[in-house]
This record gives structure tokens, C-alpha cells and sequence, in this order.
């Protein structure tokens, strides 16, 4: 088993975003659970490559997502620790493909919404990865210090992040106002 060190961070990034769309039409979990792949690949591209939603053994709600971060393929498995309309917390035990091989990271991805004035609502995406045991062990035996790592993973995960926030919160828009519609 892969054991996480949550006392250390290899990356934490957060952006909003302003979308014309009241928070009482904004469903985030509804949205995330029935994203079309195509819609979730128009969400950052080139980066995302894939998207789908499934069930864990024990019946959690999943979303699989695969996408680039910096050099990295990342196959997501989050797991909907809080699955609400207005925020929903996604934990994944992530597999990484970089040049030098394969590991492994854990990701927390928040996905927040707030009422602001006039009809409009605050889309937060907020992402925060940690390190597990495997990882150091793999950038020990690349030769790479920890911080280094760290610096290479928040500017491509900043930089995905910072790319996608105002595109996943105009895509929650549109789902809202085709419900709402």
C-alpha cells in the first residue's frame, strides 16, 4: 500500500473565476458527474485528454480524469470525499508518467461556488498534491532533491490550474443555465 506524507506539500494552487450565473442554479457535483469527456477536454487543451465518471467498490462517487501536467500523464482517480452542489471535495491516489518512469501522488481537488451580488457566483478551483512514499523514492533515484521536485510541480500544476479555473467555471455556467433553461 502506498502511504501518503500529507505533512509535506509538492504543490497547492487556487484561482477563481466570475461566471453571470445566480449560485441557487449552480449544481458543481452534478456537473462534475455527468461532464462529457468532450467538454472536460475543451476544459484545458491541450492537457486534458479524458474524462469519466464511475463508482468505487463501496459506492463513492468517482471521476476519472487524464490529462498532462507539465511532462507528466496523470491518470486521476478521485474519489468524492464531499459530493454537494456548491462544493464538492475530489481525493485521488494519482498516477504519474513522466520520462524517467512512473509514480505516484496524492491530489485533492476543491471545487467551491459562491453567491456574489447581482446574480453572479464566484467559481473556486483550488488543487493540492502531496507526495506518497513512492514518489520519493522515485525522484531519490532520479537524483532530484525534494524541493526541486516541488518547484518543477507547482509551476506546471500552477500553470495547468491558473489555465483551467475560467473554463471549467464558463462550463459549469452552461450546464446551469441548461438546467435551469
Amino acid at each position: 500500500m502506498t502511504s501518503v506524507q500529507h505533512d509535506l506539500i509538492l504543490s497547492q494552487s487556487g484561482f477563481s473565476h466570475v461566471i453571470d450565473v445566480d449560485v441557487e442554479k449552480i449544481d458543481i457535483a452534478q456537473w462534475l458527474f455527468t461532464l462529457p469527456d468532450a467538454e472536460y477536454q475543451r476544459c484545458a487543451p491541450p492537457d486534458h485528454i479524458a474524462a469519466g465518471a464511475t463508482w468505487t467498490d463501496d459506492g463513492k462517487r468517482m471521476s476519472i480524469n487524464v490529462e498532462m501536467i507539465g511532462t507528466g500523464l496523470v491518470v486521476q482517480h478521485y474519489v468524492g470525499e464531499v459530493t454537494e452542489r456548491l462544493y464538492c471535495k475530489m481525493v485521488s491516489l494519482s498516477d504519474v508518467f513522466t520520462p524517467h518512469g512512473r509514480t505516484k501522488v496524492q491530489v485533492i481537488w476543491e471545487l467551491r461556488a459562491k453567491g456574489l451580488p447581482n446574480g453572479k457566483t464566484e467559481y473556486t478551483n483550488s488543487v493540492t498534491s502531496h507526495p506518497t512514499d513512492d514518489f520519493l523514492s522515485f525522484i531519490e533515484k532520479n537524483g532530484m532533491s525534494f524541493d526541486q521536485a516541488a518547484r518543477d510541480r507547482q509551476a506546471a500544476s500552477g500553470d495547468h490550474n491558473q489555465r483551467e479555473t475560467p473554463l471549467f467555471a464558463e462550463s459549469i455556467a452552461r450546464a446551469a443555465r441548461r438546467t435551469a433553461g
